[in-house]
C-alpha cells in the first residue's frame, strides 16, 4: 500500500525541501521528488492556515483552510476583468494566480492523518476557465445527505477546490492563455503539487478522487484517462509544475485513484457527430421545431456510423457497439435507470399521465407518452425511443447545429467550445472540418472563407495546433494507453440534452475494455437534467467502498 513516509514528514517539516529530502534520503520515491526544477519553489507551508467552523448535520466541525495555494511556479498573470460562461463579466482580485491555485479544507479530525482521501473538485462548467472558489466558508451549514461538500468533510476527506485556466480566459497582456490543454495541464500540476508535498500535508495523495460536472466531468475524465502521459510534459514545464526536471522529464506521477464524473462534455472532436446523429435519427429536431441547419445536421449525422465503427468498442455482450445497435444500448440504459429508480421506492407516471420535471428552475409537467411501466412489479413494460428523445428535446431545446464547434457561423448566434482551441493570440478557432469549412465570419482569419484552405488540409498542417489540442482533452485517446484511473463512477441524466447519451456510453465501454480499470459504475440517472452531485449518499458510499477495495489491492 502506498502509505506516506512518516519519518520523512517529520524530517522535512520546517526545512528547505531539497535539503530535507537529501538528509532523510530513505524513501526512494520521495527522493525522486527532489529532482523537479521548480520543486523548491513549491513547498507547502503546513502552518499557513486559518481555522473556520462549519456545521454538518447539526454538529460543529472545525476545519483548517489553506487559502489559495498556488500550485505552479510560473502562474499566468491575468486581467482583472474576465468573461463568464453566462456571457457576463466578473472582476477578480487574485490576478497573479487566481486561475492556478487551490483552496484546501481539512477537517481538524483529519489534520494528523496520513491516509485520508483527497476529494479533488474541478469547477469548470462548460469547459470555461474556473477562478478559485471556496466551497467551504466560516459559519456554513451542510446537510451531508444533499451536499457533496458536507459529506466529504464528514467522511474525513480533505476537500480541495481547484481552479484552472481554460476557455474564455484573458491574460494581462491581452492574449488567451486558456487554450487546450491548459485546464488538463493545470489539474495535473495541482495533482503533482499534492504528490510533491504529500509528506507535509494531511491526507494521502495516492488516494485522490476527482469530482466534476459538465465541463468539469469532462476534465475529470481526461485527468483520469491520461495519467502520467508524457504528452503533457512540455506544457507542465512551461507552467512551472512540480516534478519536471531541467530536461523536461517527469519525476512525479499525476495519475489518480478514482473519478466521480457527471454528464461529461467530452470527445469534443466528434461530439457534433454524436449530437446530430442522435437528434436527427428519428427526426427529433424537426419534431420540436429546432432544426435551423438541416443540411449541416444531415452531413454531420452521416459521419457518425463510420466514426463509431472505428472505435471498435463492445456493447457489453461481446458484439461490436455500432450505430446499428447504439439506440438499443440507450434503450437498455434508460430502462435500467427507470427500474433502479422504482426499486428504490420511486413511482413513475403511467402512460397518459402527467410527468413532472424541473427545467430552468421551474417545475413543469409533460404527458408521459413514451414509457410504459408496472409500478407494482417495478419493471418497464416498453419504451418508445422516438417519443423519448422528443421528450428530452422538449424539456430543454436542442443546441443549434453544430452543437459544439459553431463559432463563426451565421446559422447560429451561439459559440460552443470553439474558443478552447487555437493559439493564444486567437480568440477562437474552429476545431472540426465542418466548422472550419462553414465558417462565414469574414475577417476573423479562421475558415476556408478567409484562408482559402479546406479543413482537411488545414488540420493536416504541422503548424496547426488544433488536432493535437483536441487529442489532449479527449479521454478516448488515452484509455488503454496511459495509467488510467482504476475506479470510475459516471452519471448522465436521462433528460440531459447538453451532450448525446452516446458520449458517456462510449466512454464507459472503452473503460470497461481497459484491463487496468477495476470498476466502472455507470448509469443514466432517472429524471435528471444536465447537472451533478444529485446523488450524494450513493456517490459517497461508492467512494468509501472504492477506498476499501483499493486498500485491499495495495493501492
Amino acid at each position: 500500500m502506498h502509505h506516506k513516509n512518516t519519518p520523512l514528514k517529520a524530517c522535512a517539516a520546517g526545512a528547505a525541501m531539497l535539503l530535507a529530502l537529501a538528509a532523510c534520503g530513505s524513501d526512494t520515491e520521495s527522493v525522486r521528488e527532489s529532482a523537479g526544477a521548480f520543486d523548491s519553489a513549491l513547498a507547502f507551508d503546513s502552518a499557513k492556515y486559518t481555522t473556520i467552523d462549519v456545521t454538518i448535520d447539526g454538529v460543529q466541525v472545525p476545519v483548517r483552510w489553506y487559502k489559495e495555494v498556488c500550485y505552479v511556479a510560473k502562474p499566468t498573470a491575468v486581467s482583472a476583468t474576465q468573461a463568464t460562461l453566462s456571457g457576463a463579466t466578473n472582476t477578480i482580485t487574485n490576478t497573479a494566480c487566481g486561475y492556478q491555485s487551490m483552496n484546501i479544507f481539512v477537517p481538524e479530525t483529519t489534520a494528523a492523518s496520513n491516509d485520508a482521501a483527497l476529494y479533488f473538485a474541478v469547477n469548470n462548467g462548460g469547459w470555461f476557465a474556473s477562478y478559485i472558489k471556496a466551497s467551504v466558508a466560516d459559519g456554513a451549514s451542510f446537510n451531508s445527505a444533499t451536499s457533496n461538500v458536507g459529506a466529504a468533510l464528514k467522511a474525513g476527506y480533505v476537500y480541495i477546490d481547484v481552479a484552472t485556466r481554460s476557455r474564455g480566459l484573458t491574460a494581462a497582456d491581452g492574449s488567451y492563455p486558456g487554450k487546450a490543454p491548459a485546464p488538463v495541464v493545470d489539474a495535473k500540476a495541482a495533482i503533482r503539487y499534492l504528490r510533491l508535498n504529500d509528506a507535509r500535508m494531511p491526507g494521502n495523495a495516492n488516494r485522490i478522487v476527482v469530482n466534476g460536472t459538465s465541463g468539469g466531468g469532462a476534465l475529470s475524465s481526461i485527468i483520469g484517462a491520461s495519467g502520467n502521459s508524457a504528452d503533457y510534459l512540455p506544457y507542465l514545464a512551461s507552467a512551472g509544475a512540480a516534478g519536471i526536471d531541467a530536461n523536461g522529464r517527469s519525476t512525479l506521477r499525476d495519475d489518480v485513484l478514482a473519478i466521480n464524473a457527471y454528464c461529461p462534455i467530452t470527445d469534443l472532436g466528434n461530439a457534433d457527430l454524436h449530437y446530430e446523429w442522435l437528434y436527427t435519427l428519428y427526426g427529433t429536431r424537426a419534431a420540436v421545431g429546432r432544426n435551423p441547419n438541416p443540411d449541416g445536421s444531415a452531413q454531420l449525422a452521416a459521419k457518425f456510423a463510420a466514426y463509431q465503427q472505428g472505435l471498435r468498442l463492445s456493447n457489453g455482450s461481446g458484439t461490436a457497439l455500432t450505430a446499428d445497435n447504439m439506440i438499443d444500448q440507450i434503450r437498455q440504459e434508460v430502462i435500467r435507470s427507470a427500474e433502479v429508480y422504482m426499486a428504490a421506492g420511486g413511482t413513475i407516471p403511467d402512460l397518459g399521465e402527467e410527468m413532472p420535471y424541473t427545467s430552468g428552475g421551474a417545475t413543469r409537467t409533460y404527458t408521459n407518452d413514451w414509457l410504459d411501466v408496472d409500478n407494482g412489479t417495478k419493471k418497464v413494460v416498453s419504451i418508445d425511443m422516438p417519443k423519448y428523445l422528443k421528450f428530452v428535446a422538449t424539456q430543454a431545446a436542442p443546441k443549434a447545429a453544430p452543437a459544439f464547434d459553431q463559432t463563426g457561423m451565421s446559422v447560429t448566434a451561439a459559440s460552443g467550445e470553439s474558443n478552447l482551441f487555437g493559439t493564444s493570440s486567437q480568440k477562437y478557432s474552429n476545431f472540426t472540418e465542418y466548422g472550419w469549412d462553414n465558417n462565414d465570419a469574414h475577417g476573423d482569419g479562421i475558415g476556408y472563407d478567409d484562408t482559402g484552405i479546406t479543413g482537411s488540409r488545414h488540420f493536416a498542417l504541422a503548424t496547426t495546433p488544433v488536432m493535437n489540442q483536441v487529442k489532449l482533452v479527449n479521454p478516448m485517446a488515452y484509455i488503454g494507453g496511459a495509467d488510467t484511473a482504476p475506479y470510475w463512477y459516471v452519471r448522465h441524466g436521462t433528460r440531459d440534452r447538453d451532450t448525446a447519451f452516446t458520449v458517456s456510453i462510449n466512454l464507459t465501454r472503452a473503460l470497461q475494455a481497459d484491463p487496468k480499470v477495476q470498476e466502472v459504475n455507470y448509469r443514466l440517472s432517472w429524471n435528471q437534467p444536465h447537472a451533478g452531485n444529485y446523488d450524494v449518499p450513493e456517490a459517497m458510499a461508492w467512494i468509501e467502498q472504492t477506498l476499501k477495495a483499493a486498500a485491499a489491492r495495495g493501492l
